[in-house]
């Protein structure tokens, strides 16, 4: 039986590899050629060939599927090698790689750069103000995001919640959901959120204080799963609730790497607020947006040093105190 799930396993890693190097073939045909395959070659092309090396064995199929048994050969890595070439040519040709333009048209650059080595002192004190507010608003969106964090990560470890199937049910719906709000970028969720209560930071406060609690949901999670099990077994053979095991086993092993999760995650947000900005997030982000678009360069490149003023700032004071529980 393992056998043939070896086989079939190895049919569909090969199957899916010549469907990928297929159908980059048939797109750059069609691309720069403006040539068409017939679309019953597109997949039925990959499907003969996972047939033929899907059993072969030297191929990549075969090293998936068998990971413990040594491959000889060099078919396999031939594969690698396949996907990798093809999908740094397609690459190049779907984001347009222009290597002359990039050097022989600077000059159109030229008042951007002209701003950064001049920028307007006039307006520090306005810009500074946007960058409290820049400041200020990731560093609530961080800490209202952490309470709800803290107690959903409890409910996202499996170590916690495998061995029932109520808990395996509340354990894949609380990933699912976190792993949606986690993928859709906290730039998005701004535009949303500009919408629901209008332009300004707390939309931006709104947009990073969701997106956190998926990404510390994560973060915490994992670091309950590789916790040690011995103090979990120990109060559990006490008799202890669940509540018990978590607060007495579980807690006093994560404090310090969540404290550190959650500085990491407000040294992000200080990144993450300037962009949101871009979209009426509030903060320096909107002031950069609006005199770009008056092209203001040198009130851009004003902005532009306190921006990496206070991400230089925050980094070496995060970087800190990381270093600091990480030796408590």
């Amino acid at each position: 039986m393992i056998t043939y799930m070896n086989k079939l396993k190895s049919f569909l890693v090969e199957y899916l590899l010549w469907q990928y190097l297929w159908g980059c073939v048939a797109w750059m045909a069609y691309r720069l050629y403006s040539f068409s395959f017939p679309e019953l070659s597109i997949f039925g092309i990959p499907l003969v060939l996972g047939f033929i090396f899907g059993f072969q064995k030297n191929s990549l199929g075969t090293k998936v599927a068998n990971p413990d048994k040594e491959i000889k050969g060099w078919f396999w890595k031939a594969e690698i090698w396949a996907i990798v070439i093809i999908s740094l040519i397609v690459g190049w040709i779907i984001v347009e790689v222009k290597p002359i333009a990039f050097f022989t048209q600077a000059g159109n650059a030229k008042n951007i750069v002209q701003g950064l080595f001049n920028p307007n002192f006039k307006q520090l004190v306005p810009m500074l103000a946007a960058l409290m507010e820049t400041v200020y608003l990731a560093l609530l969106a961080t800490i209202f995001a952490v309470p709800f964090a803290f107690i959903l990560s409890f409910f996202a470890a499996k170590n916690l919640m495998y061995s029932t199937i109520l808990g395996r049910i509340v354990y894949y719906f609380i990933r699912t959901i976190t792993t949606i709000v986690r993928s859709i970028e906290a730039l998005v969720w701004a535009i949303i959120f500009c919408v629901w209560v209008g332009i300004g930071p707390f939309a931006g406060m709104l947009a990073l204080w969701i997106h956190s609690i998926a990404a510390l949901v994560k973060l915490y999670s994992e670091q309950i799963e590789s916790i040690d099990q011995g103090p979990v077994e120990a109060i559990v053979a006490t008799g202890a609730s669940t509540l018990q095991v978590w607060r007495y086993a579980v807690t006093p092993q994560i404090l310090s790497p969540y404290l550190a999760f959650t500085i990491y995650r407000w040294d992000m947000n200080v990144r993450m607020a300037t962009v949101v900005g871009f979209v009426g997030g509030g903060g320096i982000g909107l002031a950069l947006n609006q005199q770009q678009q008056m092209l203001a360069w040198r009130n851009v490149g004003l902005i532009i040093w306190l921006i990496a003023l206070v991400v230089w700032v925050m980094d070496i004071f995060s970087g800190y105190l990381r270093e600091k529980l990480v030796m408590t």
